[in-house]
């Protein structure tokens, strides 16, 4: 799960992301839940609004107001990363995840040297997903080198104008992997806002060990308390002063 904050004013983004062992409030339920949970609740007890109770439980938590959502499934990478003709990604410690799951429960190994690494989608996926050689905190730092590595290959290739002419038909084909209540046009306007900030106005960030407490639930689950006095400063160094606002 990540936060994306734009600031039209400033010409910032602000990118966090946030570990899914995080055990905060999720709105109209009193036992406290892990911050993936609300997706599932929302579905199930709440007739379809997993996303809504998503976004909720982060403005809940975090005092940021959460206007829209967008939810991508694997498919949905594997073919957006193929689509601008692969990425490269520095690599910064050699991975050899002998453990990397497959889909029919079994192993699909992901074996990666250190160092500038081209990657089809299918590759860039599991970087993404991999955490067996460290944890959910260093895997979330890949996940940001893959969208940044994303933006690279379509700023470099000035791809832009061929997406937007293919967005259509490359929307309706992924319709089943990608939920949002953003309008195809609204997308690709981001799209193109995006593409003018500058690289030193992106702001990242990771909700990571510096910013939780170890937590052992009553039925045995390890999870992660957010230090809520710690994660202000976090919060304005990625978002700046008036993130809540």
């Amino acid at each position: 799960m990540m936060i994306v904050s734009l600031d039209p004013e400033t010409d910032t983004l602000g990118i966090l992301s946030i570990p899914r062992d995080l055990y905060v409030n999720v709105p109209g339920y009193s036992a406290l839940q892990r911050i993936n949970t609300p997706m599932v609740l929302g579905e199930y007890d709440q007739q379809g609004s997993g996303p809504e109770l998503a976004m909720q439980t982060v403005q809940y938590n975090f005092g940021i107001r959460i206007h829209d959502y967008i939810i991508v499934d694997f498919e949905a990478v594997t073919t957006l990363v193929d689509a601008i003709g692969g990425i490269e990604v520095d690599v910064p410690n050699a991975i050899a995840d002998w453990q990397f799951p497959d889909m029919n429960e079994g192993y699909d190994p992901l074996v990666l040297n250190a160092g500038l690494q081209t990657m089809d989608g299918e590759t860039a996926l599991k970087y993404a997903r991999t955490r067996h050689g460290d944890s959910d905190f260093q895997r979330a730092e890949r996940q940001q080198q893959v969208l940044f590595a994303v933006r690279d290959q379509v700023l470099s290739r000035d791809a832009i104008p061929g997406l937007i002419l293919q967005a259509p038909s490359l929307y309706g084909s992924l319709s089943q992997d990608i939920a949002t209540n953003l309008t195809l046009d609204q997308m690709i306007q981001l799209g193109l806002y995006l593409r003018d900030i500058p690289l030193d106005n992106i702001h990242t960030g990771v909700i990571d060990i510096n910013y939780v407490m170890g937590y052992t639930t009553e039925e045995g689950a390890q999870v992660l308390i957010p230090n809520r006095a710690l994660l202000a400063d976090l919060f304005i160094d990625v978002f700046g002063e008036n993130y809540g606002e």
